[in-house]
Protein backbone atom coordinates (compact mmCIF):
# COMPACT_ATOMS: atom_id res chain seq x y z
CA UNK A 1 0.00 0.00 0.00
CA UNK A 2 1.41 3.38 -1.03
CA UNK A 3 0.94 6.62 0.89
CA UNK A 4 2.18 8.90 -1.91
CA UNK A 5 -1.17 10.65 -2.28
CA UNK A 6 -0.82 12.07 1.24
CA UNK A 7 1.96 14.45 0.04
CA UNK A 8 3.78 14.89 3.31
CA UNK A 9 6.59 17.38 2.61
CA UNK A 10 4.87 20.64 3.63
CA UNK A 11 4.17 22.63 6.77
CA UNK A 12 0.66 23.88 7.49
CA UNK A 13 0.74 27.51 8.62
CA UNK A 14 -2.23 29.87 8.55
CA UNK A 15 -4.27 27.54 6.37
CA UNK A 16 -1.57 27.23 3.69
CA UNK A 17 0.62 24.26 2.85
CA UNK A 18 4.05 25.82 2.62
CA UNK A 19 7.72 24.97 2.41
CA UNK A 20 9.95 25.61 5.38
CA UNK A 21 11.98 28.80 5.32
CA UNK A 22 14.62 28.64 2.56
CA UNK A 23 12.90 25.39 1.45
CA UNK A 24 14.90 23.51 4.06
CA UNK A 25 14.24 19.76 4.24
CA UNK A 26 15.67 16.67 5.91
CA UNK A 27 15.52 12.95 5.20
CA UNK A 28 12.85 10.80 6.80
CA UNK A 29 14.54 7.46 7.50
CA UNK A 30 12.82 4.07 7.35
CA UNK A 31 14.06 2.30 10.52
CA UNK A 32 13.69 -1.14 8.96
CA UNK A 33 15.82 -0.42 5.89
CA UNK A 34 17.97 2.52 7.11
CA UNK A 35 17.19 4.28 3.83
CA UNK A 36 15.42 7.58 3.15
CA UNK A 37 11.70 7.50 2.46
CA UNK A 38 11.88 11.06 1.16
CA UNK A 39 12.08 14.48 2.74
CA UNK A 40 10.16 16.44 5.33
CA UNK A 41 10.04 20.21 5.75
CA UNK A 42 12.66 21.39 8.24
CA UNK A 43 11.01 24.31 10.01
CA UNK A 44 13.03 27.28 11.26
CA UNK A 45 12.38 29.40 14.36
CA UNK A 46 10.63 31.91 12.10
CA UNK A 47 8.32 29.19 10.80
CA UNK A 48 7.34 28.38 14.39
CA UNK A 49 6.79 32.06 15.08
CA UNK A 50 4.54 32.31 12.02
CA UNK A 51 2.53 29.26 13.11
CA UNK A 52 2.02 30.65 16.61
CA UNK A 53 1.05 34.02 15.16
CA UNK A 54 -1.52 32.35 12.91
CA UNK A 55 -2.94 30.34 15.81
CA UNK A 56 -3.09 33.40 18.06
CA UNK A 57 -4.86 35.45 15.41
CA UNK A 58 -7.34 32.67 14.67
CA UNK A 59 -8.22 32.32 18.33
CA UNK A 60 -8.53 36.05 19.00
CA UNK A 61 -10.20 37.14 15.76
CA UNK A 62 -12.51 34.32 14.62
CA UNK A 63 -15.62 32.65 16.04
CA UNK A 64 -13.90 29.26 16.34
CA UNK A 65 -13.79 29.39 20.16
CA UNK A 66 -17.48 30.33 20.49
CA UNK A 67 -19.17 28.09 17.90
CA UNK A 68 -19.26 24.48 19.13
CA UNK A 69 -21.67 23.34 16.39
CA UNK A 70 -19.22 24.50 13.72
CA UNK A 71 -16.34 22.81 15.52
CA UNK A 72 -18.26 19.55 15.67
CA UNK A 73 -18.97 19.68 11.94
CA UNK A 74 -15.31 20.34 11.14
CA UNK A 75 -14.16 17.46 13.34
CA UNK A 76 -16.51 15.08 11.57
CA UNK A 77 -15.12 16.28 8.23
CA UNK A 78 -11.63 15.48 9.48
CA UNK A 79 -12.75 12.05 10.67
CA UNK A 80 -14.18 11.26 7.25
CA UNK A 81 -11.03 12.44 5.48
CA UNK A 82 -8.79 10.36 7.74
CA UNK A 83 -11.02 7.29 7.37
CA UNK A 84 -10.82 7.64 3.58
CA UNK A 85 -7.02 7.45 3.84
CA UNK A 86 -6.81 4.94 6.69
CA UNK A 87 -4.96 2.29 4.70
CA UNK A 88 -2.37 4.84 3.61
CA UNK A 89 -1.86 5.98 7.19
CA UNK A 90 -1.28 2.36 8.20
CA UNK A 91 1.38 1.97 5.51
CA UNK A 92 2.91 5.28 6.52
CA UNK A 93 3.08 4.20 10.17
CA UNK A 94 4.92 1.03 9.21
CA UNK A 95 7.34 2.91 6.96
CA UNK A 96 8.37 5.85 9.12
CA UNK A 97 7.70 4.51 12.62
CA UNK A 98 8.60 0.84 12.17
CA UNK A 99 5.17 -0.07 13.52
CA UNK A 100 4.31 -3.67 12.61
CA UNK A 101 1.57 -3.92 9.99
CA UNK A 102 0.03 -6.55 12.27
CA UNK A 103 -1.10 -3.87 14.74
CA UNK A 104 -1.72 -0.79 12.58
CA UNK A 105 -5.46 -1.48 12.58
CA UNK A 106 -5.83 -0.58 16.22
CA UNK A 107 -3.33 2.28 16.03
CA UNK A 108 -5.09 3.97 13.09
CA UNK A 109 -8.74 2.88 13.04
CA UNK A 110 -9.35 3.38 16.77
CA UNK A 111 -7.93 6.94 16.92
CA UNK A 112 -9.95 7.91 13.86
CA UNK A 113 -13.11 6.53 15.49
CA UNK A 114 -12.15 8.51 18.58
CA UNK A 115 -12.63 11.79 16.71
CA UNK A 116 -16.30 10.91 16.35
CA UNK A 117 -16.49 10.18 20.08
CA UNK A 118 -15.01 13.59 20.85
CA UNK A 119 -17.44 15.29 18.45
CA UNK A 120 -20.36 13.49 20.12
CA UNK A 121 -19.12 14.66 23.53
CA UNK A 122 -18.85 18.22 22.21
CA UNK A 123 -22.46 18.10 20.97
CA UNK A 124 -23.78 17.33 24.46
CA UNK A 125 -21.18 18.94 26.72
CA UNK A 126 -22.59 21.48 29.26
CA UNK A 127 -20.22 24.44 28.92
CA UNK A 128 -22.28 26.31 31.53
CA UNK A 129 -23.29 25.00 34.96
CA UNK A 130 -25.72 26.78 37.27
CA UNK A 131 -24.60 27.14 40.90
CA UNK A 132 -27.84 28.69 42.09
CA UNK A 133 -28.26 31.58 44.48
CA UNK A 134 -25.91 32.72 47.20
CA UNK A 135 -26.33 35.27 49.96
CA UNK A 136 -23.39 37.10 51.47
CA UNK A 137 -24.38 39.48 54.28
CA UNK A 138 -27.75 40.09 52.72
CA UNK A 139 -26.49 40.59 49.18
CA UNK A 140 -28.06 37.97 46.97
CA UNK A 141 -26.38 36.81 43.79
CA UNK A 142 -26.92 34.26 41.08
CA UNK A 143 -23.73 32.24 40.36
CA UNK A 144 -22.73 30.04 37.50
CA UNK A 145 -19.60 28.48 36.02
CA UNK A 146 -18.61 28.47 32.38
CA UNK A 147 -15.86 26.47 30.70
CA UNK A 148 -13.83 28.22 28.05
CA UNK A 149 -10.90 27.20 25.83
CA UNK A 150 -7.39 28.08 26.97
CA UNK A 151 -6.37 29.73 23.71
CA UNK A 152 -3.33 28.56 21.73
CA UNK A 153 -2.26 24.98 22.42
CA UNK A 154 1.24 23.76 21.59
CA UNK A 155 0.99 19.99 21.05
CA UNK A 156 4.37 18.22 21.10
CA UNK A 157 4.12 14.57 20.19
CA UNK A 158 6.39 11.48 20.31
CA UNK A 159 7.67 9.07 17.69
CA UNK A 160 6.47 5.75 19.09
CA UNK A 161 2.76 6.09 18.24
CA UNK A 162 2.62 9.45 16.46
CA UNK A 163 -0.68 9.07 14.59
CA UNK A 164 -2.58 7.97 17.69
CA UNK A 165 -1.06 10.59 19.98
CA UNK A 166 -1.45 13.38 17.40
CA UNK A 167 -5.18 12.73 17.25
CA UNK A 168 -5.48 12.19 21.02
CA UNK A 169 -4.24 15.76 21.49
CA UNK A 170 -5.56 17.57 18.43
CA UNK A 171 -9.18 16.35 18.48
CA UNK A 172 -10.08 17.36 22.06
CA UNK A 173 -8.04 20.57 21.89
CA UNK A 174 -9.89 21.70 18.78
CA UNK A 175 -13.23 20.46 20.10
CA UNK A 176 -12.76 22.58 23.22
CA UNK A 177 -12.34 25.67 21.02
CA UNK A 178 -8.59 26.10 21.12
CA UNK A 179 -6.30 26.71 18.19
CA UNK A 180 -3.35 24.33 17.83
CA UNK A 181 0.26 24.22 16.70
CA UNK A 182 1.21 20.56 16.34
CA UNK A 183 4.96 19.93 16.52
CA UNK A 184 5.90 16.44 15.32
CA UNK A 185 8.78 14.31 16.57
CA UNK A 186 11.83 14.69 14.29
CA UNK A 187 11.89 11.02 13.25
CA UNK A 188 8.15 10.77 12.44
CA UNK A 189 7.24 14.00 10.63
CA UNK A 190 4.93 12.62 7.98
CA UNK A 191 2.27 11.30 10.39
CA UNK A 192 1.62 14.92 11.38
CA UNK A 193 2.16 16.53 7.97
CA UNK A 194 -0.40 14.22 6.38
CA UNK A 195 -3.04 15.26 8.91
CA UNK A 196 -2.23 18.89 8.14
CA UNK A 197 -2.77 18.34 4.44
CA UNK A 198 -6.18 16.76 4.99
CA UNK A 199 -7.22 19.57 7.34
CA UNK A 200 -6.31 22.08 4.63
CA UNK A 201 -7.91 20.21 1.73
CA UNK A 202 -10.86 18.35 3.22
CA UNK A 203 -12.24 20.45 6.08
CA UNK A 204 -13.70 23.88 6.75
CA UNK A 205 -11.36 24.46 9.71
CA UNK A 206 -10.47 28.17 9.36
CA UNK A 207 -6.92 29.26 8.51
CA UNK A 208 -4.68 29.35 11.56
CA UNK A 209 -6.88 27.17 13.75
CA UNK A 210 -4.64 24.15 13.10
CA UNK A 211 -0.97 24.38 12.16
CA UNK A 212 1.72 21.71 11.70
CA UNK A 213 5.44 22.07 12.26
CA UNK A 214 7.99 19.39 11.30
CA UNK A 215 11.68 19.77 11.95
CA UNK A 216 14.87 17.82 12.48
CA UNK A 217 15.51 19.95 15.58
CA UNK A 218 13.88 19.38 18.97
CA UNK A 219 14.46 23.10 19.62
CA UNK A 220 11.28 23.90 17.70
CA UNK A 221 9.32 22.38 20.57
CA UNK A 222 11.15 24.53 23.12
CA UNK A 223 10.23 27.62 21.09
CA UNK A 224 6.56 26.73 21.53
CA UNK A 225 7.03 26.26 25.27
CA UNK A 226 8.71 29.64 25.78
CA UNK A 227 6.44 31.68 23.49
CA UNK A 228 4.16 33.84 25.69
CA UNK A 229 1.40 33.67 23.06
CA UNK A 230 1.03 29.92 23.67
CA UNK A 231 -1.35 29.28 26.56
CA UNK A 232 -1.02 25.53 27.09
CA UNK A 233 1.56 22.86 26.25
CA UNK A 234 0.39 19.29 25.77
CA UNK A 235 3.43 17.01 25.68
CA UNK A 236 3.91 13.26 25.42
CA UNK A 237 7.43 11.91 25.75
CA UNK A 238 10.18 11.12 28.21
CA UNK A 239 10.15 12.24 31.82
CA UNK A 240 13.49 14.02 31.36
CA UNK A 241 12.08 16.20 28.57
CA UNK A 242 8.87 16.70 30.56
CA UNK A 243 10.88 18.15 33.44
CA UNK A 244 12.57 20.57 31.06
CA UNK A 245 9.23 21.64 29.59
CA UNK A 246 7.89 22.35 33.08
CA UNK A 247 10.98 24.41 33.83
CA UNK A 248 10.78 26.43 30.61
CA UNK A 249 7.02 26.88 30.89
CA UNK A 250 7.33 28.31 34.39
CA UNK A 251 8.63 31.60 32.97
CA UNK A 252 5.14 32.35 31.65
CA UNK A 253 3.25 30.23 34.23
CA UNK A 254 1.98 28.15 31.33
CA UNK A 255 -0.19 25.11 31.90
CA UNK A 256 1.88 22.03 31.03
CA UNK A 257 -0.14 18.87 30.48
CA UNK A 258 2.38 16.04 30.48
CA UNK A 259 2.11 12.33 29.63
CA UNK A 260 5.52 10.90 30.44
CA UNK A 261 7.44 7.69 31.03
CA UNK A 262 6.80 4.54 32.99
CA UNK A 263 8.35 1.43 34.49
CA UNK A 264 5.15 -0.45 35.10
CA UNK A 265 4.99 -3.53 37.31
CA UNK A 266 3.07 -6.71 36.53
CA UNK A 267 2.36 -8.43 39.86
CA UNK A 268 1.82 -12.16 39.32
CA UNK A 269 0.56 -13.75 42.54
CA UNK A 270 1.27 -17.37 43.37
CA UNK A 271 -2.28 -18.54 42.58
CA UNK A 272 -2.43 -16.85 39.16
CA UNK A 273 -2.54 -18.56 35.79
CA UNK A 274 1.19 -18.10 35.18
CA UNK A 275 1.17 -18.58 31.41
CA UNK A 276 -1.52 -15.97 30.91
CA UNK A 277 -0.24 -13.49 33.48
CA UNK A 278 3.41 -13.64 32.42
CA UNK A 279 2.29 -13.52 28.80
CA UNK A 280 0.93 -10.01 29.41
CA UNK A 281 4.47 -8.78 30.10
CA UNK A 282 6.30 -10.81 27.46
CA UNK A 283 3.83 -9.73 24.80
CA UNK A 284 3.95 -6.05 25.79
CA UNK A 285 7.74 -5.77 25.87
CA UNK A 286 7.88 -7.21 22.35
CA UNK A 287 4.85 -5.40 20.89
CA UNK A 288 6.33 -2.62 18.75
CA UNK A 289 9.68 -3.32 20.38
CA UNK A 290 8.49 -2.32 23.84
CA UNK A 291 8.27 1.28 22.66
CA UNK A 292 5.29 2.10 24.80
CA UNK A 293 5.14 4.19 27.96
CA UNK A 294 2.71 1.82 29.69
CA UNK A 295 4.63 -1.39 28.88
CA UNK A 296 4.68 -3.87 31.78
CA UNK A 297 8.48 -4.03 31.84
CA UNK A 298 8.87 -5.16 35.48
CA UNK A 299 7.67 -8.72 36.05
CA UNK A 300 7.10 -9.32 39.79
CA UNK A 301 7.02 -13.02 40.64
CA UNK A 302 6.53 -14.79 43.99
CA UNK A 303 9.85 -15.99 45.34
CA UNK A 304 8.40 -19.50 45.78
CA UNK A 305 7.77 -19.76 42.02
CA UNK A 306 10.41 -17.36 40.72
CA UNK A 307 12.54 -19.82 38.75
CA UNK A 308 9.44 -21.38 37.21
CA UNK A 309 8.17 -17.94 36.18
CA UNK A 310 11.50 -16.86 34.70
CA UNK A 311 11.74 -20.07 32.66
CA UNK A 312 8.23 -19.55 31.33
CA UNK A 313 8.96 -15.90 30.46
CA UNK A 314 12.09 -16.95 28.56
CA UNK A 315 10.13 -19.57 26.63
CA UNK A 316 7.46 -17.06 25.67
CA UNK A 317 9.96 -14.40 24.63
CA UNK A 318 11.87 -16.90 22.49
CA UNK A 319 8.74 -17.55 20.43
CA UNK A 320 7.82 -13.92 19.77
CA UNK A 321 7.87 -13.13 16.06
CA UNK A 322 9.90 -10.10 15.05
CA UNK A 323 11.61 -8.67 12.00
CA UNK A 324 10.36 -6.91 8.87
CA UNK A 325 7.39 -4.81 10.07
CA UNK A 326 5.59 -5.22 6.73
CA UNK A 327 5.27 -8.98 7.31
CA UNK A 328 1.97 -9.88 8.94
CA UNK A 329 2.51 -11.94 12.07
CA UNK A 330 5.55 -9.99 13.26
CA UNK A 331 4.54 -8.08 16.38
CA UNK A 332 7.92 -6.38 16.71
CA UNK A 333 9.78 -4.42 14.08
CA UNK A 334 12.86 -2.25 14.47
CA UNK A 335 13.39 0.39 17.11
CA UNK A 336 12.59 3.79 15.69
CA UNK A 337 16.08 5.17 15.13
CA UNK A 338 19.76 4.31 15.32
CA UNK A 339 20.08 6.73 18.22
CA UNK A 340 17.36 5.00 20.20
CA UNK A 341 18.66 1.50 19.39
CA UNK A 342 22.07 2.60 20.64
CA UNK A 343 20.52 3.93 23.85
CA UNK A 344 18.73 0.63 24.57
CA UNK A 345 21.88 -1.31 23.77
CA UNK A 346 23.95 0.89 26.10
CA UNK A 347 21.56 0.31 29.01
CA UNK A 348 21.75 -3.45 28.50
CA UNK A 349 25.55 -3.32 28.28
CA UNK A 350 25.72 -1.35 31.54
CA UNK A 351 23.53 -3.97 33.22
CA UNK A 352 25.86 -6.72 32.03
CA UNK A 353 28.90 -4.74 33.18
CA UNK A 354 27.25 -4.42 36.61
CA UNK A 355 27.11 -8.22 36.88
CA UNK A 356 23.85 -9.07 35.18
CA UNK A 357 23.55 -11.98 32.79
CA UNK A 358 20.63 -11.96 30.36
CA UNK A 359 18.51 -15.09 30.51
CA UNK A 360 17.70 -14.35 26.88
CA UNK A 361 18.79 -11.83 24.27
CA UNK A 362 20.82 -8.76 25.09
CA UNK A 363 22.16 -7.83 21.67
CA UNK A 364 21.38 -6.97 18.08
CA UNK A 365 20.01 -9.99 16.19
CA UNK A 366 22.70 -11.46 13.94
CA UNK A 367 20.21 -12.53 11.27
CA UNK A 368 18.94 -8.98 10.69
CA UNK A 369 21.88 -7.05 9.31
CA UNK A 370 19.87 -4.00 8.25
CA UNK A 371 17.47 -2.07 10.47
CA UNK A 372 17.55 -0.86 14.05
CA UNK A 373 16.61 -4.18 15.64
CA UNK A 374 17.29 -5.47 19.14
CA UNK A 375 16.58 -8.92 20.53
CA UNK A 376 13.83 -9.61 23.09
CA UNK A 377 15.79 -9.55 26.33
CA UNK A 378 15.17 -10.89 29.84
CA UNK A 379 17.08 -10.16 33.06
CA UNK A 380 16.34 -12.09 36.26
CA UNK A 381 19.36 -11.43 38.44
CA UNK A 382 19.39 -7.65 38.83
CA UNK A 383 18.86 -5.84 42.15
CA UNK A 384 15.70 -3.80 42.63
CA UNK A 385 17.74 -0.59 42.68
CA UNK A 386 19.72 -1.30 39.49
CA UNK A 387 19.36 1.03 36.52
CA UNK A 388 17.83 -1.62 34.28
CA UNK A 389 15.21 -2.43 36.95
CA UNK A 390 14.30 1.18 37.75
CA UNK A 391 14.73 3.31 34.62
CA UNK A 392 12.59 3.25 31.52
CA UNK A 393 14.33 1.33 28.72
CA UNK A 394 11.63 1.86 26.07
CA UNK A 395 12.77 -1.27 24.31
CA UNK A 396 12.17 -5.05 24.33
CA UNK A 397 13.74 -5.58 27.76
CA UNK A 398 11.93 -7.33 30.63
CA UNK A 399 13.25 -7.47 34.19
CA UNK A 400 11.95 -10.18 36.56
CA UNK A 401 12.03 -9.43 40.30
CA UNK A 402 11.03 -11.71 43.22
CA UNK A 403 8.69 -10.73 46.05
CA UNK A 404 7.85 -12.40 49.37
CA UNK A 405 4.16 -11.62 49.91
CA UNK A 406 1.40 -9.22 48.82
CA UNK A 407 2.76 -6.33 50.86
CA UNK A 408 6.24 -6.83 49.43
CA UNK A 409 4.86 -6.89 45.88
CA UNK A 410 3.07 -3.58 46.43
CA UNK A 411 6.21 -2.11 47.98
CA UNK A 412 8.32 -3.03 44.95
CA UNK A 413 5.67 -1.81 42.50
CA UNK A 414 5.46 1.55 44.27
CA UNK A 415 9.21 1.92 44.76
CA UNK A 416 9.58 3.92 41.57
CA UNK A 417 9.58 7.54 40.44
CA UNK A 418 7.01 6.44 37.84
CA UNK A 419 3.34 5.63 38.24
CA UNK A 420 1.82 5.25 34.81
CA UNK A 421 0.39 1.75 34.69
CA UNK A 422 0.54 -1.72 36.15
CA UNK A 423 -1.19 -5.08 36.43
CA UNK A 424 -2.17 -7.64 39.03
CA UNK A 425 -3.02 -11.29 38.35
CA UNK A 426 -4.45 -13.77 40.84
CA UNK A 427 -6.80 -16.71 40.98
CA UNK A 428 -8.82 -14.61 43.45
CA UNK A 429 -10.30 -11.62 41.62
CA UNK A 430 -11.12 -9.69 44.80
CA UNK A 431 -7.52 -10.11 45.92
CA UNK A 432 -6.34 -8.70 42.59
CA UNK A 433 -8.62 -5.68 42.89
CA UNK A 434 -7.50 -5.01 46.44
CA UNK A 435 -3.83 -4.98 45.40
CA UNK A 436 -4.52 -2.91 42.29
CA UNK A 437 -6.02 -0.19 44.45
CA UNK A 438 -2.80 -0.05 46.49
CA UNK A 439 -0.51 0.48 43.50
CA UNK A 440 0.10 4.18 42.84
CA UNK A 441 -0.47 4.25 39.11
CA UNK A 442 -2.93 5.97 36.79
CA UNK A 443 -4.11 2.81 35.01
CA UNK A 444 -4.25 -0.73 36.37
CA UNK A 445 -4.96 -4.01 34.60
CA UNK A 446 -6.87 -6.38 36.88
CA UNK A 447 -6.66 -10.03 35.81
CA UNK A 448 -6.21 -9.14 32.15
CA UNK A 449 -8.70 -6.32 31.54
CA UNK A 450 -8.04 -3.70 28.82
CA UNK A 451 -8.37 -0.06 29.82
CA UNK A 452 -7.69 1.59 26.46
CA UNK A 453 -10.68 3.36 24.94
CA UNK A 454 -11.89 6.72 23.69
CA UNK A 455 -13.85 7.27 26.90
CA UNK A 456 -11.20 6.20 29.44
CA UNK A 457 -8.77 8.77 30.88
CA UNK A 458 -5.10 7.85 30.52
CA UNK A 459 -2.22 9.31 32.53
CA UNK A 460 0.00 8.73 35.50
CA UNK A 461 1.00 9.47 39.05
CA UNK A 462 4.33 10.90 40.22
CA UNK A 463 6.86 11.52 37.44
CA UNK A 464 4.71 9.75 34.87
CA UNK A 465 2.91 12.98 34.21
CA UNK A 466 0.33 15.62 35.00
CA UNK A 467 -3.21 15.45 33.69
CA UNK A 468 -5.18 12.90 31.69
CA UNK A 469 -5.52 12.19 28.00
CA UNK A 470 -8.67 10.86 26.28
CA UNK A 471 -12.13 10.57 27.75
CA UNK A 472 -14.16 13.42 29.23
CA UNK A 473 -11.29 14.28 31.58
CA UNK A 474 -8.92 14.50 28.62
CA UNK A 475 -11.30 16.92 26.88
CA UNK A 476 -11.55 19.06 29.99
CA UNK A 477 -7.75 19.43 30.19
CA UNK A 478 -8.17 21.94 27.36
CA UNK A 479 -10.82 24.05 29.12
CA UNK A 480 -10.49 26.91 31.60
CA UNK A 481 -13.04 27.37 34.40
CA UNK A 482 -14.63 30.79 34.89
CA UNK A 483 -17.00 31.61 37.76
CA UNK A 484 -19.54 34.37 37.11
CA UNK A 485 -22.11 36.09 39.26
CA UNK A 486 -24.84 38.69 38.90
CA UNK A 487 -27.08 40.47 41.42
CA UNK A 488 -30.57 39.22 42.00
Amino acid sequence: MSFASLKVDKLLIGGRLVDAEDRATYDNINPATETSLGVAADASPRDVEAAVDAARTAFDMTSWSTDPAFRSRCLRQLQTALADHAEEFKALSTAEVGLPAQITGSTVDMPVAGIGWVADLLDRYPFSEDYGEGDIEGFASHRWVEREPYGVVGAITPWNQPFQVNLAKVAPALAAGNTVVLKAAPTTPWSAAAIGRLVAERTDIPPGVFNVITSAANDRGEELVTDPRVDLISFTGSTAVGRRIMSLGSATVKKCFLELGGKSANIVLEDADFARAIGMSTFMVCLHGGQGCATLSRLLLPRSRFEEGVELAAQQLSHMRYGDPTVMGNIMGPLNSARHRDRVEAMVERAIAAGGKPVLGGRRPAHLETGYYFEPTLFADMPEDSEIARDEVFGPVLVALPFDDDDDAVRIANDSVFGLSGAVFSGDHERSKALARRVRAGTMIVDGGIYYGHDVPFGGYKQSGIGRETGKLGFEEYLQVKALCEPI
